[in-house]
């Protein structure tokens, strides 16, 4: 019999992320995590396409993880109660990190994982920043540390220099590289010593173990102390910190966003699993501890805390298909989720009904009768749901902030190879579009063909790989095609926008004037400076409106970023003048605006980490300057090297392919949007 207080079954769980670079060892730790807690009993290997996270077909062939997968796990550390745990294994490639984003945008803490030999890669950085942005507290955790080049001084200085944070070392790692065998736990004054199965025995620390890492142990105390009050006071008193006390403190900390605790151990080999497992209960938030959820209700913010009688409050952050059908992932933030419940949706007028509600573990699924605040659970059967949506109830319908998925930079031509796959092709890729969000598709306006876009090259390469492994069709793609911006070259002020139709029933009426200017952040701004009421206030929102949907298309045919527009004057008529006059009269004022102003044609520009031998980097940084590409930096270390640079993507295509010619496939490579600038040739 549960004899918890609804707080005190909340502070039980934890819903955590693990996150890092690809090829980190995210989904072998996972299936670890998984192992140890006993919720499976044999370990499925990633070499072997038999993880557990990794369930698609494409992920067991591509030995990558695609898709965020979500599994179920029990672990009570020391004498501690039985603590849930849901877990999110998420790709490590950047072409995917709409699946990171959204994880993170509900998850309350993250393991980021790091690999001993190769320290902190770009993609760390990137889902780090991810992390950090939505306040996720973090657990590092330094895997492969049986690997031949493997040094966890090196992560933890990179941890400082290359990420800002502030690392707190929880042991010491005992053995070297290959030799790696054990963990001295500063925390708890013990040593763990694993055997060739990962097997683990722990035992209190000897005399000569005190007297050689009790120095260690001050220095950890040392370091928290100066994030934490409580500590601080009892140290600078001189009493002797305990294990509890210590422990509690580095919560406080972690949880603060002020220190990182870290851990080692080597996934593969099953080794630092149950010391991970132990600090994800002690160091990683419940619910409870996290803020309470800001929704809007009624154009007012209102604040609502993990409670399972609140009102609800939940969020639809990712939509997959299976076998069994759609499953909408939801994340309850207050109130209780049951069947039969009907709800009100922010994407949809008349709502929805909960038919089937399930806990996920990977691809299987559990019926459930209901989820309360602080779960994370999934819906059978919702065939038109968006990612991002808030459910609430009709009685009290609220609005959460929805996810943002980056925008796509790289398009392919689609064609269909019989006449007759033209139905399920467009099936298939509105089913694609639904469950990702940085996945667009659109129908070229001069050729008719259907462009789909992307955030690379291997997320389009999976897109169209499924379309036609599941949905049976046969298709071919078209040359590249990249996502070009512009932005106006100068300013100018006082364009007018006019439409003026007064003869022959009902009129239309009605006159702006703007000024532009270029703004240096890329955003889209629009300013009301309106007086004296010249234009009522919901005709300037249908101006704002119609000024948005030009920018939608600048003079070059792309989108216009980068531009502030300040309507500054206008005149309205009493009886011809309407929204969508004001609509299309914003709408002309621009398009003359951009004109008299001119526009600079903006590229995507990406960053790439190249990790090559030492012996290649004059043909990688010739490569790299023959496809107008710049250098950054070039770090040397033990033969390999890593090259940092930028080059315009439209230049980088087959990039992956050519590279491995260069170096006879001993160098890989990580690239991310960097940012846009003006294109060298138009």
């Amino acid at each position: 019999m549960n004899t918890h207080t609804p707080h005190q079954t909340l502070s039980l769980r934890r819903n955590l992320g693990i996150i890092a670079h690809i090829d980190a060892g995210k989904t072998t730790l996972t299936e670890r995590l998984l192992w140890k807690t006993g919720e499976i009993h044999r370990v499925g290997e990633v070499h072997d396409g038999a993880a557990t996270t990794d369930f698609s077909t494409i992920e067991r062939e591509r030995g990558i993880t695609i898709g965020a997968a979500a599994v179920q796990a029990h672990w009570a550390p020391r004498d501690e109660p039985i603590h849930h745990l849901t877990l999110i294994d998420t790709p490590g490639h950047i072409d995917f990190a709409i699946e990171v984003e959204r994880s993170l945008r509900v998850l309350d803490g993250a393991v980021a994982v790091f690999s001993a030999v190769d320290g902190v890669q770009p993609q760390s950085e990137s889902v780090w920043r991810q992390a950090r942005r939505h306040g996720v507290p973090l657990i590092a955790f330094v895997n492969k540390m049986d690997r031949t080049g493997a040094s966890f001084e090196r992560v933890l200085t990179q941890l400082r220099e290359k990420l800002r944070a502030t690392p707190w070392a929880l042991g010491v790692p005992v053995g070297t590289e290959s030799q790696f065998s054990g963990w001295v736990d500063l925390v708890d004054r013990s040593t763990v010593q694993w055997d060739d199965k990962g097997g683990a025995l722990r035992h209190a620390w000897t005399a000569d173990e005190a007297a050689q890492w009790l120095p260690q142990r001050e220095a950890l105390i040392e370091a928290v102390a100066d994030a934490d009050d409580v500590l601080a006071q009892a140290w600078l008193e001189g009493e002797t910190i305990d294990n509890a006390q210590l422990r509690a403190a580095v919560r406080r900390g972690a949880l603060a966003g002020a220190g990182v605790p870290v851990l080692a151990g080597s996934a593969f080999k099953s080794k630092g699993v149950e010391t991970l497992l132990d600090a994800v209960v002690d160091y990683l938030p419940s619910p409870v501890d996290r803020p309470a959820v800001v929704a809007t209700e009624n154009g007012t913010d209102v604040r609502l805390p993990p409670d399972p009688d609140g009102p609800l409050a939940a969020l639809l952050f990712k939509i997959t298909h299976q076998n069994h059908g759609a499953l909408s992932f939801v994340r309850v933030y207050s109130g209780t989720l049951k069947v039969g419940d009907a709800l009100a949706s922010s994407q949809h007028a008349h709502g929805r009904r909960v038919s089937r509600l399930v806990r996920v573990q990977a691809d299987q699924t559990h019926d459930i009768k209901q989820a309360v605040a602080g779960d994370i659970v999934a819906v059978l059967g919702w065939k038109e749901a968006v990612s991002g949506e808030t459910l609430s109830a009709p009685s009290r319908p609220l609005l959460l902030d929805t996810i943002q998925a980056q925008q796509a930079v790289l398009a392919w031509r689609l064609t269909a190879e019989k006449a007759s796959d033209l139905i399920r092709i467009s099936q298939g890729l509105a089913s694609l579009a639904q469950e990702d969000p940085s996945f667009r598709v659109e129908t070229d306006t001069d050729s008719g063909e259907t462009l789909i876009w992307g955030m690379g090259e291997l997320h389009l390469e999976v897109m169209v790989e499924r379309l036609r492994t599941e949905w049976g069709v046969n298709i071919r793609t078209g040359e590249p095609r990249v996502a070009y911006q512009e932005t106006p070259k100068r300013a100018v002020q006082r364009v007018e926008g006019k439409v003026a139709k007064q003869t022959g029933g009902q009129g239309q009426f009605a006159q702006v004037l703007i000024d532009i200017a270029p703004r240096e952040d890329g955003e889209v701004t629009f300013v009301d400076r309106i007086v004296g009421g010249a234009i009522p206030r919901g005709f300037v929102n249908a101006v704002e409106k119609g000024v948005r949907a030009a920018l939608g298309e600048g003079p070059l045919g792309h989108p216009v970023v980068g531009v502030e527009v300040t309507l500054v004057d206008g005149q309205t008529h009493v009886k011809d003048s309407s929204d969508m006059a004001f609509h299309r009269a914003g709408s002309e004022a621009v398009k003359a605006a951009l004109a008299q102003a001119g526009t600079q044609l903006l590229e995507p520009v990406m960053e790439i980490a190249i990790h090559a031998p030492s012996g290649n980097v004059g043909d990688v940084v010739g490569d790299l300057n023959r496809r107008s590409g710049r250098v950054a930096s070039i770090e040397d270390q033990d033969g390999q090297a890593e090259v940092l640079g930028y080059a315009p993507l439209a230049r980088l295509g087959g990039y992956t392919t050519s590279l491995r010619s260069l170096t006879q496939g001993r160098a890989s490579s990580d690239m991310r949007l960097n940012g846009y600038e003006a294109a060298q040739t138009a």
